[in-house]
C-alpha cells in the first residue's frame, strides 16, 4: 500500500475527542473551495484529475482519516490514486480487515460460527466511485465534497458510526484520462457559443462509453486495474455513479428494471434493493425530489457493466443514474420540456416525488450524489454484520449448490482451431478470480477421454456464478411492449456466450468430476509481475501489452501450446485460423519479410470451399523462430509459393464524431501489429485516396455520422459537419480506381447507398414488431474459399447487432462469402424475432465496383474486443488488396438468392431459438 501522509496535526485525535475543538479541527482540514477555488459543482467549473488529486494529497495530508492509495496507470500512462476513509484506528488496522473480508469471500473450510464471529470483528469495505463516464461530470466532481463532509463529520453521530464501521474505498476519479479531457475541453469553449459542444474524441483512448461494457473482458489497463483491487480487497458494496436518469426524474436509483441475469445470489439483489430504498429515502428526508426506481430502461443482463461483473462475486453491485444537462453549464426547465406522459406531475409508487422543473446545475447533480453516497456507506454502518456475514453465506451456497448439482465443471481442451484463443478467454476468467486447474495426467471421465493438459474449471467455487454468466447460452425473455407489440429492447445486448464468441471447444461436466479427475487436477501457477513494474509485454502471445494479466498468479501460468513448425523449407506457412498469425504477418513486414497468399480453392453446389493461408519468407531462422516461439504458432515450413502481396496501406474512417466501434477497431488493429492510418473527414474530401491507401475500412457508422457529422454551429468550425458529397465521390472514384472499401454492419448501409451498389438490405423496413435482432450470436454459413473468410470454420458464430441482411439486385459482380440457412433460426444466444427474415440471405458480400472492391460486411466482428472466433474477418478484411483480390476463387454456386415469397404466405413472426 502506497500511503502519502504527513502527521500535520500531531494531536489532532486528541483534539476530536472534545466536542468544543471540533469546529477548530474541522476549519484546519482543507475544503474542496479552499483548494480548487470554487464550490464542487459551482456552475461553469470543472476540475480536472489532477485537481481533484491535488485536493485529496491536501486532505490527506490534514486527516488521519484519509489515506491514498496508487492503484496502477491509466490507458496514457497516469499514475492512478483512490482514496480509503475511515477512523484512524481502522486505517491502522486495514490489513486486518483486509484479511477479513478476503476470508469471507473465499469461505472454503469456514464453518458458520467462524464467520460470523469475523463478522463480527470486520468492518464493511465500500467502494464508491465517480466519473466512469467522464462526461457524466457530478461523479467525479461530487467526490471532493463527499470526502471532505465524511472527514469533518464528528458532530453527526450517523457520520461517527461510518467512521467506525466502513472502510470507504473512494475512487474519486474513475476515469482520470477522460476527467482530464473534459475539463480541458469545456474550459477552451467556456464563454463561447460551443460553452457545451460535445467532445471530438472518446473520453477513453480507445473505447469511450464503453469503459463500462469491459467489465469480464478486461481488454483495457483500467478495467484491469479496478478488478485487480476489487479483487485484492473484496468489498461488500460496489457502487458506480452514473448521470443520465430518465427524463425527467432527477435521479434513477435501484431496484433495478427487468430482466436481471439468471445467475446472481438471491441476497445480492436483496441488498441492492435495500440500499436503493434506502436512498430514496435519504433524498426525500433532504427535499430532493424526483428519485425514481425500476422503469423499463436500466436492466441489469448484460455482464459487462464495470459493477454488475462483480455481481457474480457475491458482491452487491449496483449503479445510479443523476441528472445531468451538460458539462457544468445550468438550465432552466419548464413543464413544456417534460415528455406528455409526465405533464400532470402524478406521483407514482416508484416515482413518489415527481420533479416540477426549474433550474437544474451541476452543484444539484452533486448535492444528490453526496446523499446517495452517505445512504450507502450509513446503511453499510448500520447493517455492517449483515452486509459481511451475507457475503458468506452468498459464497457459501454457490459453493455448495454447484457441489450438488449440475454443471460440475467445465473442461477446456488445449488443441483448438486456434490455441491461443482458449488461453485468452481463460487468462480473463482467472483473472476475475475463477480458478483454473490443468489435469497432470489423462483420465476417464463419462465415457470419454481427456487429455492431460486439458484445462479445468471446476464450479464449486465461490465465484462459479460468473463463470455459468460466461459460458450459459443467453435466452433473453420475450417482453414486449404491451401484447402484440414490438419488443422491450434491452439496455445494451442480449447474448454473449464467451466460448461461442471465441470458437474455443468447452466441455461441460453433467456429472460429478470423480475422485479420478479431482486427483489429477493441479491448480496453475505462474510467474507473477508487480503492478507497477516496467514490462514491454509479459506474455507476448496475447492481447494486451504491458504487464496484461500476468500480476495474478493462476493467469500467468495459463499457457498456451508451445509453438512449432513443420515440415522443411525456408517459408513458414501461417494459418489465418489462428489471430497470431496476423502478428506475424506484420512483423514479418516490419522486418523486410516478404509475405505471398495461397488462396483456398472453392467449393461446388453451394457448398463452402477450403481456406487460403498466407506465407512467410525472406526472414532469418533466428527471427522465424522467435516469432513461432512468441506467438505459439502452430506452422508448417514451406517454400515460397503463393501470390506475391505488398504490405497494404490501410485507412480507418475516423469522424469528428467520435465513435466506440471505431475505437475498438483502432485498439484490436494495434494489438495484432496492423500499421494504419486515421482517416479524417477533410482527407476524405481532399481525395486522391487512392495514391494514399490500398484499403479503406468504414466501421459500424450511421449514413448520418459520415455524411453530415456534427452540424454547422454545434461545436467549432473545424469540427463541424461529415465528408458530404465530395468525399462520396472521393470514396468512390478510389475504389473504381482498385481500392478496396471494407464497410462493417451499418457502415454497409452507407455504402450501398452512396457507391448505388446493386446490393439491398432486406430487413430496412420490417417493423420491429416483425423483425428484431439484437446484439446476439448467430450461426453463419461461410466459404472459407474467399480470402476474406480464410480461417473461418463453414459453419461460424458471428456476433451481429441491428445488422443489416442482404439480397443483390440487377446487374450485381461479385460473390457472397456468408449467408444463413435455408430454414429454421440461427440464432445461437441472444434474442432474434422473425427468423425467417433471414433464411437463405446473404450475411456477407464482396461487391465488384470498377477496378476495386466493396467488402459489405454484415456483422461485427470486432464488437468491444470479444469475438476472437471473428476478428480474422476483419484482418484478412484489412489485408484485401487488390493483389489478393486478384487470387478470389470462383466461388458463384456458393449463394442463391431465395426467392421471395408472397405476403400471404410469410412467416408468423415467432421469436426462433
Amino acid at each position: 500500500m502506497h500511503k502519502m501522509l504527513r502527521w500535520s496535526l500531531a494531536t489532532l485525535a486528541v483534539i476530536s475527542l472534545s466536542g468544543a475543538l471540533v469546529g477548530q479541527a474541522r476549519a484546519q482540514i482543507p475544503s474542496p473551495e479552499s483548494v480548487l477555488g470554487y464550490q464542487a459543482g459551482a456552475d461553469f467549473h470543472l476540475a480536472s484529475y489532477d485537481e481533484s488529486l491535488t485536493y485529496f494529497r491536501r486532505l490527506a495530508e490534514a486527516s488521519d482519516r484519509v489515506e491514498l492509495m496508487e492503484v496502477g496507470r491509466t490507458s496514457e500512462g497516469k499514475p492512478w490514486y483512490i482514496a480509503l476513509i475511515s477512523s484512524a484506528e481502522n486505517l491502522a488496522n486495514i490489513d486486518r480487515y483486509r484479511e477479513i473480508s478476503l476470508r469471507l469471500a473465499h469461505p472454503e473450510g469456514l464453518t458458520d460460527e467462524q464467520a460470523q464471529a469475523l463478522a463480527r470483528e470486520g468492518k464493511a469495505i465500500v467502494h464508491i466511485d465517480g466519473g466512469l463516464h467522464s462526461t457524466e461530470v457530478a461523479g467525479h466532481q461530487h467526490t471532493p465534497q463527499f470526502a471532505y463532509d465524511l472527514v469533518t463529520g464528528d458532530s453527526d453521530p450517523e457520520v461517527r458510526a461510518i467512521h467506525d464501521n466502513v472502510i470507504l474505498m473512494l475512487w474519486f476519479a474513475m476515469n482520470p484520462d477522460g476527467q482530464n479531457m473534459v475539463s480541458e475541453w469545456y474550459h477552451s469553449n467556456l464563454g463561447t457559443p460551443y460553452e457545451v459542444s460535445p467532445m471530438p474524441r472518446l473520453y477513453q483512448k480507445y473505447i469511450g462509453h464503453d469503459n463500462n461494457r469491459d467489465g469480464y473482458m478486461l481488454s483495457v489497463p483500467e478495467s484491469r486495474v479496478v478488478t485487480r483491487v476489487v479483487r485484492e480487497w473484496e468489498p461488500q458494496i460496489f457502487y458506480n455513479h452514473h448521470q443520465t436518469a430518465p427524463f425527467p426524474a432527477r435521479i434513477w436509483i435501484p431496484p433495478f428494471a427487468e430482466p436481471v441475469s439468471d445467475y446472481v445470489h438471491p441476497l445480492m439483489w436483496r441488498q441492492v434493493n435495500l440500499l436503493g430504498m434506502s436512498m430514496a429515502q435519504a433524498l426525500e428526508e433532504r427535499g430532493q425530489i424526483g428519485a425514481v426506481h425500476m422503469g423499463t430502461g436500466f436492466d441489469d443482463w448484460y455482464p459487462g457493466f464495470i459493477d454488475h461483473a462483480h455481481s457474480f462475486h457475491n458482491v452487491t453491485s449496483f449503479l445510479t443514474e443523476t441528472g445531468l444537462y451538460r458539462y457544468a453549464t445550468p438550465h432552466f426547465y419548464t413543464i413544456s420540456d417534460f415528455p406528455t406522459r409526465s405533464r400532470d406531475l402524478r406521483p407514482q409508487s416508484l416515482y413518489a416525488s415527481p420533479w416540477t422543473g426549474g433550474w437544474w446545475r451541476l452543484r444539484d447533480a452533486v448535492e444528490y450524489m453526496v446523499t446517495a453516497s452517505f445512504s450507502v456507506v450509513d446503511a453499510a454502518a448500520k447493517y455492517k454484520y449483515d452486509f459481511l456475514y451475507n457475503r458468506y453465506q452468498a459464497a457459501r451456497d454457490v459453493i455448495a449448490m454447484y457441489r450438488n448439482g449440475p454443471p460440475y465443471g467445465y473442461f477446456v481442451p488445449r488443441d483448438q482451431r486456434d490455441p491461443v484463443a482458449a488461453v485468452e478467454m481463460l487468462r480473463r476468467l482467472a483473472f476475475n478470480g475463477v480458478v483454473v486447474h490443468q489435469l497432470e495426467r489423462t483420465v476417464q471421465y463419462e465415457g470419454r477421454t481427456i487429455p492431460a493438459g486439458t484445462w479445468v474449471l471446476p464450479m464449486d467455487q465461490e465465484n462459479a456464478n460468473f463463470l455459468r454468466q460466461l459460458f450459459a447460452v443467453q435466452e433473453y425473455p420475450d417482453l414486449r411492449q404491451y401484447p402484440e407489440g414490438p419488443p422491450d429492447q434491452p439496455y445494451d445486448i442480449s447474448g454473449w456466450t464467451l466460448p461461442y464468441q471465441m470458437d474455443v471447444d468447452v466441455i461441460e461436466a453433467a456429472a460429478p468430476l470423480t475422485d479420478e479427475v479431482r486427483n489429477a487436477m493441479a491448480l496453475v501457477q505462474g510467474e507473477t509481475v508487480a503492478w507497477n513494474a516496467e514490462v514491454a509485454d509479459a506474455a507476448p502471445f496475447d492481447s494486451p501489452i504491458g504487464i496484461g494479466y500476468n500480476t495474478n498468479a493462476n493467469a500467468a501460468g495459463i499457457l498456451p501450446i508451445p509453438g512449432r513448425a513443420t515440415g522443411g523449407g525456408g517459408a513458414l506457412a501461417v494459418d489465418p485460423a489462428q489471430n497470431n498469425a496476423f502478428k506475424a504477418i506484420n512483423r514479418a513486414w516490419r522486418e523486410g519479410g516478404r509475405v505471398r497468399f495461397q488462396p483456398g480453392t472453392p467449393g461446388d453446389s453451394g457448398m463452402s470451399g477450403t481456406s487460403g493461408r498466407y506465407v512467410i519468407s525472406n526472414l532469418g531462422g533466428t527471427t522465424i523462430n522467435s516469432m513461432v516461439s512468441d506467438y505459439a504458432l502452430q506452422a508448417e515450413r514451406t517454400g515460397s509459393a503463393g501470390n506475391a502481396i505488398s504490405q497494404p496501406r490501410i485507412g480507418l474512417y475516423r469522424p469528428w464524431q467520435a465513435a466506440i466501434d471505431e475505437g475498438w477497431t483502432r485498439w484490436l488493429l494495434e494489438r495484432f501489429g496492423f500499421e494504419f492510418a486515421s482517416v479524417y473527414n477533410h482527407d476524405v474530401i481532399a481525395g486522391d485516396l487512392r495514391s494514399r491507401f490500398d484499403v479503406l475500412l468504414i466501421v459500424d457508422f450511421r449514413a448520418g455520422q459520415i455524411l453530415d457529422g456534427y452540424a454547422k454551429g454545434s461545436v467549432p468550425p473545424r469540427y463541424a459537419g461529415g465528408i458530404g458529397d465530395e468525399g462520396v465521390r472521393a470514396i468512390d472514384e478510389f475504389v473504381r480506381a482498385g481500392g478496396t472499401l471494407v464497410a462493417l454492419n451499418n457502415g454497409s448501409l452507407f455504402a450501398i447507398e452512396q457507391l448505388h451498389l446493386p446490393v439491398e438490405n432486406v430487413v430496412a423496413d420490417i417493423d420491429r414488431s416483425e423483425f428484431f435482432m439484437s446484439g446476439s450470436l448467430l450461426e453463419m454459413h461461410v466459404d472459407p474459399s474467399h480470402p476474406v473468410m480464410s480461417g473461418m470454420p463453414e459453419r461460424s458464430k458471428v456476433f451481429v447487432s441491428q445488422s443489416p441482411v442482404f439480397s443483390t439486385k440487377e446487374g450485381f459482380e461479385g460473390t457472397v462469402l456468408a449467408k444463413y440457412q435455408t430454414a429454421g433460426s440461427p440464432l445461437l444466444s441472444g434474442y432474434l424475432l422473425g427468423e425467417e427474415h433471414l433464411n437463405g440471405y446473404a450475411s456477407a458480400l464482396d461487391v465488384d465496383h470498377g477496378d476495386g472492391h466493396v467488402i459489405l460486411l454484415g456483422m461485427r466482428p470486432q464488437w468491444r474486443g470479444q469475438p476472437f472466433g471473428n476478428f480474422r474477418i476483419l484482418f484478412n478484411a484489412a489485408l484485401y488488396s487488390a493483389e489478393v483480390a486478384a487470387a478470389r476463387p470462383d466461388n458463384s454456386s456458393f449463394w442463391v438468392a431465395p426467392v421471395k415469397e408472397p405476403e400471404e404466405e410469410k412467416g408468423n413472426g415467432g421469436r426462433g431459438r
